[in-house]
């Protein structure tokens, strides 16, 4: 079997539609994919829909954006969890709020120096979506500004950047103990992209550990040869679940469905540890 447990749809920063996604994965040869939309669930239904018609087996998920107390980025990608559970409900739709005033802060600052306004922007979000930096990106390119969206985040929309806002998120260990009391299972989203900016220390791995967390996404194309070795020791260590995966983004990323992907023995233990929801086959 051919597994993918990470692409995005344009619920948040893909390109296709949920159903599009399940299309693609069916036509990259895969038997199962997961859609992880950031801090939303919002895809599931008409995803599993697709699924059905395709027989193709889906994996409802959500990518958590996270954020330690020294203000390093963490993803937490969440596997079959009970998407009404409030808690967990309560923090993602915090975020998500909090996503759409930076992102407004950000458009006015960038206005200053580009061609850009919030009404470009929306009209690069889909209906429901959350709103953030990528959609941006896609106005900018629109405009002429960059060529393509890696252009606009090595460039204007980097963390270093006069225009970048920060926003709420979680701390990684607390979006841990969320997952797990919503019955899912959580995997550390590619711990060692160390391209994407700041990478995690021992005491956040650690922290996560004990909240609950059971797995790593070791294959991932952001994470270097010599990082995924720490994980797969880090794994060994602990009894951590090992995934890989594309992070596919439709057109807004080079990322390709199945360019790595997951053994069905790992899928399979998810889906004994979960109790939120389940695969749809």
């Amino acid at each position: 079997m051919r597994i993918d447990l990470h692409a995005h749809s344009n619920v948040s920063d893909g390109t296709e539609t949920p159903a599009g996604v399940i299309v693609s994965a069916v036509a990259a040869g895969l038997d199962a994919v997961a859609l992880t939309d950031h801090d939303s669930t919002d895809g599931w239904e008409s995803a599993s829909a697709a699924a059905r018609e395709h027989g193709v087996a889906f994996v409802p998920g959500m990518e958590i954006s996270c954020r330690t107390e020294e203000g390093i980025s963490v993803h937490l990608l969440s596997y079959l969890h009970d998407p009404a559970h409030e808690g967990l409900l309560e923090e993602i739709t915090k975020s998500k709020d909090a996503r759409l005033s930076r992102a407004e802060h950000m458009v006015t600052l960038l206005s200053e120096d580009y061609p850009l306004t919030w009404d470009d922007v929306i009209h690069h979000v889909a209906p429901g979506a959350t709103v953030g930096r990528p959609h941006i990106a896609d106005a900018l390119v629109a405009a002429g500004v960059v060529a393509d969206r890696t252009e606009a985040f090595t460039s204007i929309l980097t963390s270093h950047s006069r225009y970048f806002v920060q926003h709420y998120a979680p701390n990684p260990a607390l979006a841990v103990e969320l997952v797990r009391a919503a019955g899912g299972v959580p995997v550390f989203a590619h711990p060692v992209a160390s391209s994407r900016g700041r990478i995690v220390g021992e005491r956040t791995y650690r922290d996560m550990i004990d909240a609950g967390l059971l797995g790593l996404e070791v294959e991932h194309r952001d994470n270097p040869e010599e990082g995924r070795a720490f994980l797969r020791g880090l794994a060994a260590e602990h009894g951590l679940l090992m995934t890989g995966s594309s992070d596919y983004h439709g057109a807004g990323k080079p990322n390709l469905l199945g360019e790595n992907t997951t053994s069905p023995e790992v899928l399979a233990r998810i889906e004994e540890l979960a109790s939120g929801t389940t695969v749809v086959r």
